[in-house]
């Protein structure tokens, strides 16, 4: 067996949480973005109400995750920007008060994970690419339960949601980047 199959073979199978159903702790998980601002900034933004279910099997490939963000719940810590980021611009509020995910493929990658799935943002769904990361697994303030961590990035393009903003100053520059980078930490608590 090489290398590259050992290390597959130990991240498939002694890198992950004990099997069974995970809730996410929305308390102590973010659900976050980073956008370019001007071209010269990074302006960052979380959504403060959201839910999830973790279901940890096996393997990897039996393994998945679902989860719903609801939109108006989106902070940048700018309340003039947050409206616009929830007017029709962007989120549309009005029409997609809620933003879904849903794996469709969890794999081994190198000592972490790569994990695939269907994004619904603004009325459009599209399968997006995460790399994963299982942090560990702890003792919960649940008796007899543990706690899961996990973050998560991937990298969209909004206009492939038909996000299609497109402000600009008198230069051509962009006032709100096409890339936006999405950042997830989560700590889950399992049923028992």
């Amino acid at each position: 067996m090489t290398n590259t199959a050992i290390q597959t073979e130990s991240a498939a199978t002694g890198n992950l949480p004990v099997p069974g159903i995970y809730n996410v702790d929305a308390v102590h998980s973010n659900v976050g973005f980073i956008v370019r601002h001007l071209v010269t900034s990074k302006v960052r933004g979380r959504f403060t109400d959201f839910a999830g279910v973790i279901t940890i099997g096996d393997t990897p490939e039996t393994s998945s995750v679902e989860a719903v963000v609801q939109a108006a719940s989106i902070t940048t810590d700018n309340e003039m920007r947050d409206g616009h980021l929830k007017s029709a611009d962007f989120l549309d509020l009005d029409n997609n008060p809620t933003l879904t995910f849903k794996s469709t493929k969890i794999t081994p990658k190198g000592a972490d994970f790569q994990m695939v799935g269907d994004l619904t943002l603004h009325g459009v769904t599209k399968s997006v690419v995460f790399d994963l990361e299982y942090l560990g697994t702890g003792p919960s303030m649940v008796p007899g339960a543990s706690v899961a961590g996990f973050e998560a990035r991937a990298e969209i393009d909004r206009r492939d949601f038909g996000v299609s903003f497109e402000g600009a100053l008198e230069n051509g520059s962009l006032v709100v980047g096409h890339k936006i980078v999405l950042e997830f930490s989560i700590e889950a608590g399992q049923q028992v």
